[in-house]
Formats: structure tokens, C-alpha cells, sequence
């Protein structure tokens, strides 16, 4: 397994970039190609809204022409009837290019939600695919970012810039054509001037592509920030680092103000060039029209010469349209790449192609030489060995970071061993399919964890078919039925986010519920009551002791009370069984686990909760 980097928390400065930034190409056709690829599930909007494109590129040079048309023709004759006749057929003209432009835009919309949505459904069944060791890594206001600002820059690329970069390329393309028809040598100015406004472009691109990435990173370090900071307020108030967060928060948003600054003072200097370099064409126009008409006694007519600058003001407002757009192409190209980067991030693992459906199982767990590392150069764990036999209860005990968490997580198939197995009833745990494991395994941690939702809602969970008498006859069995129903609204109490509106015991109490209406083989119990007080405890070790029969289970805890009927006790240390025996075996070999015992029992935590190695088993 690769090692789990710092991510630097909303009150370090340990990581202000976290991910790395993209190249600075400014634009990559590979990932353009990419991203117009999702157009094809909508190939009949995609193929209307081309028509309207190529239909719209025709429009504003056919409207400059038919100006010069009208005052050439029937105005220089003096007819007024066809003058009337010109100028309602440019009435219509506009107004059919005015409904172009209503319909283009409104499929352009359509098709850029189509795209997003489709988007940010793979981003989200790629995400619910990652292991854990994604999300150890993983800065959860990075990820949200992906789903929201960056998919949002890519809707912008879809439906505004790409489509109408193509609607101003074509009006240029046209409108160029034309004005070559009506006057070839003052063509020759636009088509000297052209390379001079490219090169403006050329210069200014690849400081604004720069600068766009620079605001996308910083964006999504201050959305990182911002989750982490509302996460942990608890913390930050009770530690009274307000200031110093706030402080720190400040150098973000600055950092994110000068980025987007540059990008302004990027922009502020591209975009009054171009309109100069037009300004600078126009004069060039006339001061060539009226040499060549004054010099060479060649006049032009009006109409045409009215012509040709109307199809120069199409010319260049198409260029400097593209210079705009050019902002927010950068942007999207930004927000693309850092998309595509999250979906091509393959997961460090996955089920084997060849993985089954693990079958019905009586609960036989058997670790065989496991050695595990979150980097594989630091095992957490080194040849552990041991057997849990069907309705076992197997209690971890050691010391933080001896390796009781870790060894949950490989059982869970969270993680993968580095080296040797771990069993199931005699089948390898990389042999079936953890889904399939899952569904015959229930896990309580001390970080309860429930849903927006109802207190039924959550209890649900663990079997989505249960009726509402099943959950009712689950609490029941639990003894803490009258608690729930105590609630508010009972069952059906809302438990706000993350279990805002329930206490610390009564969420804990919840997840019990769930775990036994799920009737697992396999328990996991990670520090499990360490959430419900004493009292509350003492009502619910009966139940638990329901629960655990027929099952499987595996304690984690810092209360003796928890793991004292285990009927297994393994002692951990540094990664490594130290010990191992019931409660009573422990004692009598006076080691590690006695000594620990004997620690706490001498401090009066005999039931009560003890630091950080747990106590002991069966007396």
C-alpha cells in the first residue's frame, strides 16, 4: 500500500497546494476530444445544436451583407419599393437570426446539464469505488470541489465556450470571405492586422492558462479548509484557536484574491489590446480606401465600402468574442483536467476479476502470517496469527497505534494484507468479492456515523426490507426501546446531519439497533460503548450478550466490562501478538496484560473507562 501523506488540517499549514497542479498546456485537444465524447449519448441534440452553430456562423455576416446590399441597390436607384422590400427582408432576416440564437443557446444549455449530470454520475460511482486508503488520503473539500466547482467550469466549457467558440470561428470565417469578394485590397489590411492580434493571443494564453489553474487550486484549498473548519468546530472552540484558524483562513482567501487578481490584471491587459488592435484596423481601412480612391480615381461605392466595415466589425468582434471566451476556456480546461485526474486515479486495489460471491458463512475467521503497512516499508502489523472460531468473541488489546484498528480494517477488507491471508471459513477474503462480505457484516465504530434522515431511516440501513415492526421488535430486543421512542417524535425523529439532533449515546444506541436488525455472522465492534454512559451500559451488556450469540465478534474497547467475557484476549504490541488467552490466563502469566490490568485496577477503572490499552477478559 502506498503511505497515507499529511493532508494538513484547517489549523495547519502543513499543505497549502495538496494536489499537485496540471501542466500548462493551454489547451489540450486530448482532453477536449475527451470531453466532447460525452456529447454522443445525446447525438441528436448535439447534431441540431451543430446545425444551429453553422446556421448562426452565417447569419451576422448574410445581415453586414444585405446592409450594403439594400443601400447599393434599390437606395442608390431611388426605388422605394424595393427599399421597402430590402428593409423588411432585413427585418426578417434578424428576426430569424434572433430565434437562431434563442434555440442555439437553449439546446447549448441542454446539453451541458446532459453532460454534467452524466459527469458527475461517474464521478460519484467512481468515488463509492475507491478503497479507504483513498479517503485517508483525500481532503474531503478536494473531493467536493471536484463535484462542484471544477464540474461546474466544465458545464461552462461545454455548453458557452465550446459552441460558441465555433459560431464566432465560422461568422470570422465568413465574414472574411465576403469582405475578400467585395474588396481585395483592403482585405489585405485585415489579413496584415490578423497575425498581429494572434500574436497578442499567443503572448497573454499561456499567463492566463496559468492563472486560471492557479485560481482552480486555490479555490479548492479554501473549500478544503472551509469542511475541515466546520467539521472540527467543536475542537477549534473548545481549543479557543478561532483567531489562529481564522488567521490562517485569511491567508487562503488571500492567496485565492491574488490569484484571481492576477487573472483580472491578465485579462484587463489582453482585452483593451484587442479592442486597440481593431480601433488601429479600422483607421488603417480608411486611410487605405481613401488613398485609393483619391490617388488612383478609382471610387467605391458607398454601399460597398459600408459593406466591407460592417463585415469588419463581424471580423473583429468574432476575435475579440474568442479573446473573451478564451478566460473561460482556460478555466474549464483546468476544471476538465482535475476531473479526468480523479477519474482516472485508479484504485490501489480492487476485487479480483475471478472474485465469488462469498456464500453463507458460519463465521470462522483465521489470520495466517498477515503483515500489513499503510506504506509497506513501516508495518503496522508483523505475522499475526490467530484463529476466531465461530461465536467466538476475540477481544484487541494494546497500546494506540498497536495495530487493533488496522487489523479491523483487513478483516473488514478495507485494506489488503502485504503479505500473507486471512480466512473465511477456509476461503481467502482476496477471493470473494467484499460486497459479498460486507452483506454478512456489521461494524459499530466509536465515530458513529448516521444519515440525514429518520431515526428509522438509519436503522433501515442495515436491512432495507425490514418492516417497521422489524426495527420496532430490534430496539425491543436491544432494551432501549423506551429510549427511542422517548425521542421527539420517536422513530421518526429527524437526526440532522451527522446525528446533530441525537446525543452522543443515543446515536450510539441507533447503530446497535442497526447492527443487530442486520443479523450478521461477523460483529465488529470498535470501541463500540465508549459513547453510551455507565448506566445506559449496564442496560444494554444483556442484550449485547443476544446479539453476540451465533456470531462472531471482534471488540475493540477501553472499558473491562466490554471485553471481560471475551473468549479470547489478544494482547498487541508494536504490531505483534504479545499475548494471547482468556481473561484468567492473562493474569496468571503476570505479563503485558496483567500488568496492565492490574494498573488499572488499582486506579479504580475496573469498569470505568481506561486510557488507552483496554482491560481485560473473562474472570
Amino acid at each position: 500500500m502506498k503511505p497515507t501523506p499529511s493532508n494538513g488540517m484547517a489549523i495547519t499549514r502543513v499543505r497549502k497546494d495538496g494536489a499537485p497542479e496540471a501542466g500548462t498546456r493551454p489547451l489540450d485537444m486530448g482532453i477536449i476530444r475527451r470531453l466532447f465524447s460525452y456529447t454522443q449519448a445525446h447525438r441528436s441534440l448535439r447534431n441540431w445544436l451543430t446545425v444551429l452553430v453553422i446556421v448562426r456562423s452565417i447569419q451576422l455576416p448574410a445581415l453586414a451583407w444585405a446592409i450594403g446590399a439594400v443601400i447599393n441597390g434599390p437606395i442608390t436607384r431611388g426605388d422605394v419599393a424595393g427599399t421597402l422590400l430590402g428593409a423588411a427582408g432585413f427585418a426578417a432576416l434578424s428576426a430569424f437570426t434572433h430565434l437562431t440564437l434563442c434555440y442555439r443557446q437553449r439546446l447549448g444549455m441542454l446539453i451541458g446539464e446532459r453532460v454534467v449530470y452524466d459527469l458527475r454520475l461517474r464521478l460519484f460511482e467512481h468515488l463509492l469505488r475507491m478503497p479507504m486508503s483513498f479517503y485517508h488520503k483525500t481532503k474531503l473539500g478536494r473531493i467536493i470541489s471536484r463535484m462542484t466547482s471544477d464540474v461546474e467550469a466544465v458545464r461552462v466549457g461545454v455548453q458557452d465556450v465550446f459552441f460558441v467558440t465555433c459560431v464566432n470561428g465560422g461568422q470570422m470565417a465568413v465574414a472574411a470571405g465576403l469582405m475578400l469578394w467585395v474588396d481585395g485590397r483592403l482585405f489585405a489590411v485585415v489579413a496584415i492586422m490578423a497575425p498581429v492580434t494572434w500574436t497578442l493571443n499567443r503572448i497573454f494564453r499561456r499567463r492566463m492558462s496559468e492563472a486560471s489553474r492557479a485560481v482552480q487550486e486555490s479555490f479548492s484549498r479554501v473549500t478544503a479548509t472551509l469542511a475541515e473548519s466546520v467539521s472540527g468546530i467543536r475542537v477549534t472552540q473548545s481549543f479557543v484557536r478561532q483567531e489562529i484558524n481564522a488567521d490562517i483562513f485569511r491567508d487562503l482567501v488571500t492567496d485565492h484574491s491574488r490569484y484571481n487578481l492576477d487573472v483580472a490584471r491578465t485579462s484587463g491587459t489582453f482585452m483593451p489590446l484587442l479592442e486597440l488592435s481593431s480601433q488601429f484596423v479600422t483607421a488603417a481601412l480608411l486611410l487605405v480606401a481613401g488613398f485609393v480612391m483619391l490617388r488612383f480615381h478609382d471610387p467605391m461605392p458607398v454601399g460597398a465600402l459600408i459593406q466591407f466595415f460592417f463585415l469588419t466589425t463581424v471580423f473583429f468582434n468574432g476575435l475579440q468574442n474568442l479573446g473573451r471566451l478564451y478566460n473561460n476556456a482556460m478555466a474549464s480546461m483546468a476544471g476538465a483536467e482535475r476531473v479526468f485526474r480523479l477519474l482516472d486515479l485508479a484504485p490501489e486495489w480492487e476485487d479480483d476479476p475471478g472474485a465469488r460471491e462469498l456464500p453463507p458463512v458460519k463465521g470462522r475467521v483465521e489470520c495466517r502470517h498477515v503483515t500489513f503497512g499503510y506504506d509497506p516499508r513501516r508495518p503496522v502489523l508483523l505475522d499475526v496469527n490467530f484463529v476466531a472460531e465461530p461465536g467466538q468473541t476475540v477481544a484487541l488489546v494494546g497500546h494506540t497505534g498497536s495495530g487493533k484498528s488496522s487489523l479491523i480494517n483487513l478483516i473488514s477488507k478495507f485494506y489488503l494484507a502485504n503479505a500473507g491471508d486471512i480466512l473465511l471459513d477456509g476461503l481467502s477474503i482476496r477471493d470473494v468479492q467484499g460486497d459479498s462480505l460486507h452483506r454478512q457484516m456489521a461494524l459499530i465504530h466509536q465515530q458513529n456515523f448516521l444519515f440525514t434522515g429518520t431515526v428509522m431511516d438509519n436503522i433501515r440501513l442495515g436491512k432495507p426490507e425490514a418492516t417497521a415492526a422489524d426495527i420496532v421488535d430490534a430496539a425491543r430486543r436491544l432494551d432501549c426501546l423506551d429510549i427511542i421512542e422517548a425521542l421527539p417524535q420517536g422513530f421518526q425523529t429527524e437526526v440532522g446531519e451527522r446525528g446533530a439532533s441525537l446525543s452522543l449515546g443515543q446515536r450510539q444506541l441507533v447503530c446497535f439497533v442497526r447492527a443487530l436488525l442486520a443479523d450478521p455472522k461477523i460483529l465488529i465492534l470498535d470501541e463500540a460503548t465508549s459513547s453510551i454512559d455507565t448506566l445506559t451500559e449496564v442496560r444494554i451488556q444483556k442484550a449485547l450478550s443476544q446479539l453476540l450469540k451465533g456470531r462472531t465478534c471482534f471488540v475493540i474497547a477501553h472499558r473491562l466490562s466490554t471485553v471481560r467475557n471475551a473468549d479470547q484476549v489478544i494482547v498487541l504490541d508494536r504490531g505483534r501478538i504479545a499475548e494471547r488467552g482468556t481473561h484468567n490466563e492473562l493474569l496468571a502469566k503476570r505479563g503485558l496484560y496483567s500488568n496492565l490490568y492490574r494498573q488499572f485496577a488499582r486506579l479504580g477503572l475496573g469498569g470505568a473507562r481506561t486510557p488507552s490499552p483496554p482491560a481485560p477478559a473473562r474472570k
